[in-house]
């Protein structure tokens, strides 16, 4: 059996929680805690700490699901849950172009602790032509053409587990070399 710790990160409110609780095969783990400040405006709770989630791939693979607090005054958490990943997802709502500066900090932010894999869970996709917000996407995170940006509904079983099966690959080639 071999198990993979993956980190699902990005800015507040990408669809993190959401994200883990759709594939998650156990209950989750997890900080929600009423939020207290203007944000409060967005969404009524927070995740304070981490949500924890585990999806059995196959029998010979399991995912360890580690999401990190979406807010920058908690990003304490982020070092601590990145330690021992083998990849990480980040989470980014695509209908709000403005939170795109905050995932290309929180990107720059993971390339300081690991070298691991990585793709990016576009949420909320606007209507119309999705590969023109793919490249507005990739301008503003500063990514190449081989980092994967999946279209995913992070309450659809199905579109999580393309974006955990796209890194899963990506993953493994890495360990193949």
């Amino acid at each position: 059996m071999r198990s993979f710790k993956i980190v699902v990160t990005g800015p507040f409110s990408a669809g993190k929680t959401t994200f883990i609780k759709s594939i998650s095969e156990i209950a989750i783990v997890s900080t929600e805690r009423a939020i207290s400040d203007s944000t409060r405006r967005v969404k009524a709770e927070t995740t304070v700490a981490m949500d924890f989630g585990r999806i059995t791939i196959s029998k010979d693979i399991v995912l360890y699901l580690f999401g990190t607090p979406g807010q920058e005054r908690f990003d304490f958490m982020w070092q601590i849950l990145s330690e021992g990943m083998l990849g990480y997802i980040l989470m980014l709502d695509a209908s709000r172009p403005e939170t795109f500066p905050e995932g290309r900090r929180i990107l720059e932010f993971f390339s300081t602790l690991s070298d691991a894999p990585f793709v990016v869970g576009a949420t909320r996709m606007p209507d119309g032509d999705q590969q023109a917000t793919i490249e507005r996407i990739r301008k503003e995170l500063n990514i190449d053409g081989d980092v994967q940006v999946i279209p995913c509904n992070a309450l659809e079983k199905e579109d999580v587990k393309k974006v955990l099966l796209g890194l899963l690959y990506d993953i493994l080639k890495t360990l193949d070399k």
